[in-house]
């Protein structure tokens, strides 16, 4: 039998359902009963009005007393409406958070100066991670609550209404209770999800449940019913104390650095793992690799390790390692594509894998339920398109170049001192090919001189309508003299053209720069080697670098001074840093055998390449000892030479043939021992370097310009956010996707005109989201406020329900695609603590602050009911005690993390959760109607 899993969208829909069934039967109920009494309750305190007041912006729908079918008719009115703007918030709230990931992944670059003196230049971000959750995403994620609570004060004469602080309150107990209940539950069985930060999860949890606790003092204990300005003012002050207070937590400050701590290395390179504990006696302990190693106390301060460790920099090259293991993994199992869909499944891949911050969930889940698609799969995609593209430009532009480039094929020649002449080859490139281009070419001395080593030679080239190629010839003297090689310069020059259009054929100076002109190389230098002698052997330079992608390492061995006679040259590869047998390259060895007159032979070496990111390996390929070998007629083969030992003496012409011989034998020359460093490819390394700048989330979430924010408002793309499917690609849009983005087309549409987030670094995207999200918060609140009202619904109990639920629906389906997604539980939960004090000190805190500043100018009171509120924030911190507990419990091995673990474990701690929301609507929906007395 298959497990029933049950979709976020329908498991809240159940819960919705069943407390509007109960809330409507509790209307019934309370309206009976109003009937019964008659005029015992004309305050109306205890049961929901029929009689709506004019809101913010919406007027009062008149007649004031309906029928029962035009009650269910604007009911219904007003429901729609209300869930309208909810997605109107949605998607302009999705504006909000893309300025916000713009506005806090802002980077700044800084100076380091290491133990050693040298200084390094860097980036960091400027926003602590810490600091930007509390601040600018809490904001983003409640903005509407907390609107909605300073327009509703500021919109009625400011006075206090149950609307905002209610919907704050309902809001905190659905993140808490649902959200979190839903996210345990989506995390696959048997796999489970912890909170790393705990030290701020603490913090933040222990701000939440004072916030709410200190409602309840500040309305039933110090003056209750009475908000006084002091009052207003330190519950908004408490929300920088709270920030800070986390931020101390996070930088591990103030009294954190009193504790003692151990340090270990981690089994990734470069990372120190750290461990709180006692004070260290005289000797501090470091583990290394798992061993314990002693540390002498003057390596410390304050009892902390003094390190000079850029965790930027570790992060950065940990990232790139990452890229370049994803990369090679990819062309291992993908070896049939191409690199461009190569670079777009690693930038999908990272980009998934990539630790998300609290607003590109929120902005995933809105784009998912709207039918704009998964941003991180449309962004890959992209990206490679982009990569195509360019390439085709650039390949276009190169083939259709209008001017013609004429140039040497290759910069330099070599020639034997016999050999006659030495042709070069001069090429056109590009341009109009019906021309007719001229160029001079003219000898210039080297070392080599003119009528003693060869011919000078000047003239021009003519390159006829449809000539590519051209070949010229210089003369090289021979003689009998022995000497060291020598070379000679020839230099192009005075490119004219011919046109049919011009009068004399020839065009002018000032005009032959738009059609043609000199290439690179225009001067070719010719070497002549010296055939007077067997030569003296090496290699190019000491040192080559070679990329680990060459495959096959061709080093060429030169012959200079000489080329007479056949010589065999002995070679081997030695080991270093890099090694043999296959790992870094595979083992050479052999003869170079040089024909009469060869002067160059090549050695080939086999370099395997592991696809590393940095890579700086050397082994070294060495020739031994020249051995000049002559032609045997008697045994119709090879003959080497050796020296005779004889003791005889010898003759004075033999004296001299001898000394003649010997100058003439080969030898080595300088360079006899060449180190070969292999280095990381090049091309691979960009290519790394490349995705990762591609992989910095505000590109993704980010637009630039209005047309692509038009583009991507009137596009539908598939809402699909399982990651089955490995490449990334994007897959054809659903039924539910269509609809959705034709029910929010309009508030796509319009919210295309907000600032786009590359304008000011974010701030104008920012303000003017915040601005719309304030005025689509007022009809919010107008509208729930009538739809309560319509049917005999108190605004306390239509905010803990109705508003408190459709502002927290985005926040339900980000914090669930961030347990299944993401590796530890900090963006799905950790964040809903710090959003629910944020909600306390921003919302409430401001708007009540307004208000008792404003009637205390007036010599008058702020005066808020204790009663249902007071009762709402006691049960919700109760209740949130119970959650935090649970939560805490969960993290012993039997379970392992906060999220997932065992099925059974996860059932019973989602049922859990779910129940206490169930309680605290049950309860507070209660105490709002008087059938329970509250505070």
């Amino acid at each position: 039998m298959l497990p029933l899993r049950l979709s976020p969208t329908f498991s809240m829909g159940c819960h919705l359902l069943a407390v509007v069934a109960l809330l409507f039967s509790h209307v019934d109920l309370v309206s009976a009963e109003t009937e019964m009494e008659g005029e015992g309750n004309e305050t109306g305190e205890c049961t929901g009005s029929y009689y709506c007041k004019k809101g913010v912006i919406l007027p009062i729908w008149e007649p004031q007393d309906p029928s029962f079918g035009d009650k269910i008719a604007r009911a219904t009115v007003y429901f729609v409406a209300m869930v309208y703007m909810f997605l109107g918030v949605s998607i302009i709230a999705d504006r909000f958070m893309s300025s916000i990931e713009v506005i806090t992944s802002q980077e700044k670059e800084i100076t380091i100066k290491k133990p050693n003196g040298e200084t390094t230049k860097t980036t960091v971000r400027i926003w602590n991670e810490t600091v930007s959750n509390l601040t600018l995403m809490a904001l983003g994620s409640s903005a509407p609550e907390i609107l909605l609570s300073v327009i509703e004060v500021c919109g009625h004469n400011f006075t206090a209404g149950d609307l905002g602080p209610s919907t704050i309150v309902g809001s905190a107990a659905f993140n808490m209770f649902i959200i979190i209940a839903l996210c345990v539950y989506v995390v696959p069985d048997g796999e489970t999800r912890k909170i790393k930060h705990l030290r701020v999860f603490f913090v933040t949890a222990a701000w939440s449940i004072f916030a709410y606790t200190w409602l309840y003092i500040i309305l039933s204990v110090i003056s209750p019913g009475v908000v006084e300005v002091w009052e207003g003012l330190l519950t908004f002050f408490f929300f920088p104390i709270c920030v800070v207070f986390a931020w101390v937590a996070d930088r591990r400050l103030l009294f954190y650095k009193y504790v003692y701590k151990r340090y270990r290395a981690g089994k990734q390179r470069g990372m120190i793992i750290e461990h709180e504990g006692d004070r260290p006696s005289s000797k501090t302990e470091i583990e290394m690799d798992g061993k314990v190693i002693n540390s002498h106390v003057d390596n410390f301060l304050d009892g902390a390790l003094v390190l000079e460790v850029d965790e930027r920099d570790q992060d950065d090259e940990e990232a790139r390692r990452e890229m370049a293991r994803i990369l090679k993994e990819l062309k291992q199992k993908h070896p049939e594509k191409e690199i461009e869909q190569l670079i777009e499944l690693a930038n999908y891949q990272v980009l998934s894998q990539q630790q998300k911050s609290r607003a590109f969930y929120r902005i995933q889940a809105t784009r998912l339920m709207t039918g704009a698609g998964n941003i991180l799969k449309r962004h890959a995609a992209d990206q490679a398109r982009k990569a195509v593209s360019m390439h085709e430009v650039n390949t276009e532009v190169a083939e259709n170049d209008p001017v013609s480039k004429i140039f040497f094929e290759q910069g330099t020649y070599q020639c034997l001192e016999n050999c006659g002449t030495v042709a070069l080859t001069i090429i056109r490139r590009g341009g109009d090919l019906t021309n007719t281009v001229f160029v001079d070419f003219r000898t210039e001395d080297g070392t080599a001189n003119a009528g003693s080593d060869y011919e000078f030679t000047e003239g021009t080239v003519v390159f006829k309508p449809g000539e590519t190629q051209k070949e010229i010839r210089v003369g090289i003297i021979d003689d009998d003299i022995f000497e060291e090689d020598e070379n000679f310069l020839v230099h192009l020059s005075n490119v004219k053209v011919s046109s049919e259009a011009s009068e004399d054929g020839i065009l002018e100076a000032n005009h032959v720069s738009t059609l043609a002109c000199l290439g690179s190389p225009s001067t070719a230098t010719v070497t002549i080697f010296d055939d007077d002698h067997a030569g003296i052997f090496t290699f190019e330079e000491p040192v080559t670098h070679v990329s680990e992608s060459i495959g096959i390492m061709e080093v060429k061995v030169l012959r200079t001074s000489g080329a007479r006679g056949n010589v065999i040259v002995p070679y081997k590869t030695i080991e270093g840093t890099a090694r043999g047998g296959g790992e870094d390259f595979e083992d050479t060895c052999g003869e170079l055998e040089f024909q009469n007159d060869e002067i160059v032979k090549t050695i080939s070496v086999k370099v395997i390449d592991d696809e590393e990111y940095e890579k700086n390996k050397t082994f070294f390929l060495e020739i031994g000892e020249p051995r000049l070998v002559e032609m045997s007629e008697k045994k119709g083969g090879f003959t080497i030479t050796e020296e005779c030992d004889d003791r005889q003496p010898l003759t004075s012409k033999e004296e001299e043939e001898r000394r003649i011989a010997e100058m003439g034998r080969p030898i080595l020359g300088e360079h006899t021992k060449l180190e070969v460093i292999i280095e990381e490819s090049y091309e691979f390394k960009s290519t790394v370097d490349k995705l990762i700048k591609k992989t910095n989330l505000a590109l993704v979430v980010g637009t630039n310009s209005w047309r692509e924010q038009f583009i991507e408002a009137i596009t539908v793309s598939a809402g699909e956010d399982d990651d089955d499917d490995e490449c990334g690609e994007e897959k054809l849009p659903s039924c539910f996707d269509y609809v959705m983005h034709f029910l929010t087309v309009f508030w796509k549409v319009l919210f295309a005109f907000v600032p786009p987030t590359e304008y000011w670094n974010g701030w104008a995207c920012f303000i003017v989201s915040i601005l719309m999200i304030g005025i689509l918060t007022a009809f919010i609140g107008d509208l729930a406020s009538h739809f309560g009202c319509t049917i005999g619904l108190k605004d306390s109990v239509t905010a803990v329900v109705f508003v408190a639920l459709g502002t927290s629906v985005p926040d339900t389906f980000a914090s669930k695609v961030a347990a299944t997604q993401d590796q530890y539980a900090d963006a799905s939960i950790g964040n809903v603590t710090g959003s629910n004090a944020v909600n306390v000190f921003l919302g409430i805190g401001v708007a009540w602050s307004i208000a008792a500043i404003y009637h205390a100018a007036n010599g008058e009171q702020f005066k808020v009911s204790p009663g249902t509120l007071a009762f709402s924030v006691t049960l919700f911190t109760i209740f949130a005690f119970i959650n935090v507990g649970v939560l805490l419990y969960r993290r012993r091995p039997e379970i392992g993390g906060e999220l997932g673990g065992p099925r059974t474990a996860k059932l019973l701690t989602s049922c859990l959760f779910v129940l206490l929301w169930l309680l605290y609507i049950f309860f507070s929906s209660l105490e709002a109607y008087c059938h329970i007395k509250g505070f």
